[in-house]
């Protein structure tokens, strides 16, 4: 098989590496050489996280070229235009509809873009979910990039059930129930 590339961006404290952690130990698990790097661009909340997942029969190296990526998960929209550059022609992005303004913007010596998500559409394949409202009605804002990983994970080869099992193991045993209940929820949403 050849390599396959997801990156995950979003804000600290959203999850992002979690979510990373769920994709390297279901990719293992299917048997797949897996390799993740975690970029973090200011580690408290509200700084940029990117995380790379690459997964093949063998992968060299960590890092996911511009242009390459086949799925890009964002958990926030100007995260999402940030890194649009790496997703590959016919590749698939899955945003979150959430705003959450960077330093520049709180101190007001810069604007939040408008139309984001119309700019992307324009030139690629977009999978927009409100996952933060969704977690609210679940009753647990806490896990909407469960929530957005549903959505994405039916851009990649591998079963709902593979999906459940690895979420099982991986997230805190108390939050079990409601992350199995996150992910089937995006899972059915597109």
């Amino acid at each position: 098989m050849e390599t396959k590339n997801i990156m995950i961006v979003g804000v600290g404290g959203q999850g992002t590496l979690l979510t990373s952690r769920i994709l390297g130990t279901l990719m293992t698990e299917a048997g797949y050489d897996v390799k993740l790097s975690e970029v973090h661009g200011m580690a408290q909340r509200g700084g940029s996280v990117v995380t790379f997942v690459r997964y093949g029969d063998k992968v060299y190296e960590p890092i996911v070229e511009e242009g390459q990526a086949d799925v890009l998960i964002a958990f926030e929209k100007l995260e999402a235009l940030r890194y649009i550059h790496y997703l590959k022609e016919g590749g698939a992005i899955v945003i979150n509809d959430q705003q959450i303004a960077p330093m520049p913007v709180v101190i007001g010596a810069a604007k939040y873009p408008k139309n984001i998500l119309e700019e992307i559409s324009n030139n690629h394949r977009v999978y927009k979910v409100d996952a933060l409202e969704e977690a609210k009605k679940l009753g647990n804002s806490k896990v909407f990039n469960v929530i957005v990983l549903g959505v994405a994970a039916q851009h990649m080869e591998f079963s709902k059930e593979e999906w459940l099992s690895v979420i099982e193991k991986t997230v805190p045993a108390k939050t079990v129930d409601i992350n199995k209940k996150a992910f089937e929820l995006g899972y059915s949403l597109i």
